[in-house]
């Protein structure tokens, strides 16, 4: 009995020594159009280790979010990122995107933009291929509320974009 007890510990814990884990990497894009402020409000969520490695690798290996150092410079970073990552069309136009700023809740961190003066919207397209140049597997999950519409995509490297036609 005290050699079974032994011989299935030690094939358990061989079992889950040489286990690797998988995570996931995923972002999600909240987008909704408040056609009585003429405005696209996004919220993006993100892990925080996961942009906190995109943002040693592209820019500082020193830096640290949320230990509220270095706030300035780390909005800097993350907008530079996020406005080159995330491309919106409106209409067949292309959209200026404005950073409004972050906030962290424990390991996720949300970012808030913002697209003003938009009369209508009768197309929509969003590329957005955030994490895509740090992580092979990343998914960028976006879901959208307009014109009293929800609509959700699931965006992988090789398919970085969707479209809404209303």
């Amino acid at each position: 009995m005290k050699a079974l007890k032994y011989s299935l510990f030690i094939f358990l814990f061989t079992l889950f020594s040489f286990t690797n884990v998988h995570k996931y990497y995923v972002s999600i894009t909240q987008i909704e159009y408040v056609k009585d402020k003429q405005s696209l409000q996004i919220i993006s969520r993100i892990f925080v280790d996961d942009f906190e490695k995109l943002l040693r690798q592209r820019y500082d290996e020193t830096i640290t979010l949320n230990n509220n150092e270095d706030e300035a410079t780390i909005d800097t970073y993350i907008k530079k990122y996020l406005l080159n990552k995330i491309v919106i069309t409106i209409n067949n136009q292309p959209k200026a995107i404005t950073f409004i700023g972050k906030k962290y809740d424990d390991d996720i961190m949300h970012c808030y933009l913002e697209i003003e003066n938009v009369a209508s919207i009768k197309s929509f397209q969003i590329q957005n291929k955030v994490l895509y140049d740090v992580f092979d597997d990343q998914k960028n999950i976006v879901r959208t509320k307009i014109n009293g519409k929800h609509k959700t995509f699931v965006l992988i490297p090789e398919n970085d974009k969707g479209l809404l036609n209303f």
